[in-house]
């Protein structure tokens, strides 16, 4: 079931042009968002929550228009970029009490209880977490309001291996509860060990948008694996 649609998105830029892209999240799957740095895959994921704003297209969330439904929607929607550059030095608690005033929805169980999945420590700061731990606590935030569909930019880029391992462990458990994982990302191993579907965009336009089992169907070549395969799609690109 979708549970959000975007079809025939467009943004312009002077030096860039995201066209007509358009593709689907799937409630309880993990869609990876892939493309190297520059293809539009941030331009992308602020248009379709109208921190930039498109130039055409339609986006619609849980069956509603966003536009027009917007702050409803964004009740919905939990958005990372893997960073916390707000209230560096407060304690976790008291940045938690502050936030969780914001939303009708936020749960303060569901709070708890991810607080302990994540290991996360009520008293350290935002300046003493780990790259990966800053996810996380992103995370938090955004499964504490009530958040049906996760949208992050790429949350494993610049993490250890580790990390990035725990973190996608984390998406697996959260599609199990029904979330659905929309994440960007250039590193195609992260693809291999938990997504569901594949949004490939290149040189801004989308090349694929399908389950992963069907992309390698499609594209792949006898022994290749899912970054061999996008590799020698990118060459082909840049030679046409």
């Amino acid at each position: 079931m979708s549970i959000a649609e975007v079809r025939n998105l467009r943004k312009e830029y002077p030096a860039f042009t995201l066209q007509d892209v358009s593709f689907s999240i799937e409630r309880g799957r993990i869609t990876g968002f892939i493309g190297r740095n520059g293809a539009g895959k941030t331009t992308t994921i602020k248009s379709i929550l109208n921190l930039v704003h498109p130039d055409g297209g339609e986006i619609n969330y849980f069956g509603l228009p966003l536009a027009g439904h917007e702050a409803e929607i964004k009740k919905r929607v939990g958005y990372s970029t893997g960073s916390v550059s707000w209230y560096p030095r407060k304690k976790i608690r008291d940045i938690v009490g502050i936030v969780s005033k914001f939303y009708e929805t936020w749960d303060e169980e569901a709070y708890r209880r991810y607080l302990r999945l994540f290991e996360l420590n009520e008293d350290k700061t935002p300046l003493e977490l780990s790259e990966g731990m800053k996810v996380k606590f992103n995370l938090l935030i955004a499964l504490s309001h009530g958040a049906e569909v996760l949208i992050l930019d790429e949350p494993t880029s610049g993490l250890d291996p580790f990390s990035r391992d725990e973190l996608l462990g984390v998406f697996t458990e959260l599609k199990e509860h029904g979330v659905a994982v929309f994440f960007s990302t250039h590193i195609t191993s992260d693809l291999e060990k938990c997504a569901d579907d594949i949004v490939y965009i290149s040189h801004g336009k989308i090349v694929a948008a399908m389950p992963k089992s069907g992309f390698a169907t499609e594209y792949a070549q006898e022994g290749e694996s899912l970054e061999d395969t996008i590799l020698r799609m990118e060459r082909s690109w840049e030679h046409a």
